[in-house]
């Protein structure tokens, strides 16, 4: 490892550009090459965005290159869930009982355009934009690029490098067809797809709706929901089957079809959404999917981080904040002074992996979640209980949703595993009729559950840990 070796970087996404600054900040060398153009200049969004939620582990990730700050001023914070039914009621969900948590609607590009504008003031950072990456030679390290202004075809001699170039990613994709190792790979879809639409702003530019929360019209089988934005719009996006059910995207076709899918399952947000026919057909349908590989390096050469490693489906809202953690993993690693770049790839991935693969569970199961179960009334019992249960005993209990969100320093399969188990341990405690709720519990009631929660939790766990689950 040299501070001297020529660093190139795959795709100035928020992974990308993150990493480069980071680097960049340690003195290193570095260039990034992206396929798109400069988004600070274009919009290139094309109905694909989906709102971020920025969370602990992503500014802790941001806080350590020193643009914590900068991003706070671009954030709306949502306090929690706001649930929307068919007849136009509502019901909120707190994300946390403790005041001080809540997780921020962000703007993907807005995000962007901060760490690569913070990027270019260091010298040694080029950024190099409209530069498609069309293969890698991993072996000897050279990366192939055509660029979109000229159509020429060059190629890039690198000492070392990073692929941070999405789902797709053309790195990963080299690993398997170049056939220099055993490398395993899974890219698993959802039957549903999403589709971008949009509530705007009121005549004064005021938000419509509650801007304090994360809407959710949740449906069964599909669901709807809006994160807000800075200018007083709501970013919606509906997530639906491409062809099961009496309701999907193969056969929502006509301006008659949408509306009257509308009308039906969500009054109140066609009521916000006047250009929902011509958004709704003009907009592009996107996959949802979960990728897992290993391993993410070869030899002292190549390593993937970000998507391109471990991309997740959006619904814990931790796709962009496990990225960001991923560089803040990788820099505790070069702190340990570590002889060669090999060492370097080895010591993550093996510290990293099995947090990824939580995080890409936990997501799916919490697609299930929102979709299903945010309006059963025992889902609904047992918030309210977790809630009770982190206002009263803030350093003691910790939902599976606040091990995940909120706490920084422990990993996500930590808190997967922890948080699966409790929220066994609760709902067949309210199942039995062991514990229950009611307006206003004493501190001394709700210690009784929290204990019984707790030795619960604990066999559980120690159940899980024979079977060889833990």
């Amino acid at each position: 490892m040299n501070k001297q070796d020529n660093i190139l970087i795959i795709g100035a996404g928020l992974c990308g550009s993150l990493l480069a600054l980071r680097l960049a900040q340690r003195g290193y060398k570095v260039d990034v090459y992206e396929s798109r153009p400069d988004l600070r200049k274009v919009d290139i969004s094309a109905g694909r965005s989906i709102n971020l939620a920025l969370s602990d582990r992503g500014f802790k990730a941001l806080r350590l290159a020193g643009v914590e700050a900068k991003a706070r001023e671009i954030c709306i914070p949502m306090n929690g869930r706001l649930i929307h039914d068919t007849k136009g009621n509502t019901f909120a969900s707190n994300y946390s009982g403790r005041e001080n948590e809540y997780i921020n609607s962000i703007s993907r590009g807005d995000l962007n355009g901060l760490l690569l504008t913070e990027a270019e003031k260091h010298q040694n950072i080029t950024l190099h934009f409209n530069k498609k990456c069309t293969s890698v030679d991993i072996e000897n390290t050279i990366a192939h690029f055509k660029d979109y202004n000229t159509n020429e075809e060059f190629s890039v001699n690198a000492d070392v490098i990073f692929g941070t170039d999405g789902a797709g990613s053309i790195l990963r994709k080299s690993y398997y067809l170049e056939r220099k190792f055993l490398f395993s790979y899974s890219q698993n879809y959802l039957t549903h797809g999403y589709k971008e639409l949009e509530i705007p702003a009121d005549k004064l530019g005021n938000h419509q709706i509650s801007k304090d929360h994360l809407h959710i019209w949740p449906r069964g089988d599909f669901m709807l929901i809006a994160l807000p934005n800075l200018d007083g719009s709501f970013t919606v996006t509906l997530f639906l089957s491409y062809d099961e059910g009496e309701y999907n995207f193969n056969n929502l076709k006509t301006e008659a079809q949408i509306t009257t899918f509308f009308e039906k399952e969500f009054p109140d947000a066609l009521q916000l959404i006047p250009s929902i026919k011509e958004e709704f057909l003009n907009n592009p349908t996107g996959a949802l999917g979960t990728v897992k590989c290993s391993p993410w390096s070869y030899k002292n050469n190549t390593i993937l981080l970000g998507d391109a490693s471990h991309a997740i489906v959006p619904f814990y809202g931790q796709g962009m904040n496990a990225s960001f953690e991923d560089v803040a993993v990788f820099d505790a690693i070069l702190d340990k002074d570590l002889e060669s770049w090999e060492e370097v790839f080895k010591l993550y991935e093996k510290t990293r992996k099995k947090d990824t693969d939580a995080i890409a569970d936990l997501a799916v199961d919490n697609f299930y979640e929102m979709r299903d179960h945010v309006a059963n009334p025992l889902f609904k019992e047992k918030r309210k209980i977790e809630m009770d249960l982190e206002k009263t005993f803030s350093t003691e209990y910790f939902s599976k949703y606040s091990l995940v969100t909120f706490n920084a320093e422990i990993g996500y399969n930590e808190a997967m595993k922890k948080g699966r188990a409790q929220d066994k341990a609760l709902l067949n405690l309210i199942v039995d009729d062991e514990v229950h709720t009611s307006v206003n519990m004493t501190k001394e009631e709700l210690k009784v559950i929290l204990d019984k929660v707790k030795v619960t939790t604990n066999e559980i766990l120690a159940e899980d840990k024979v079977a060889g689950l833990r």
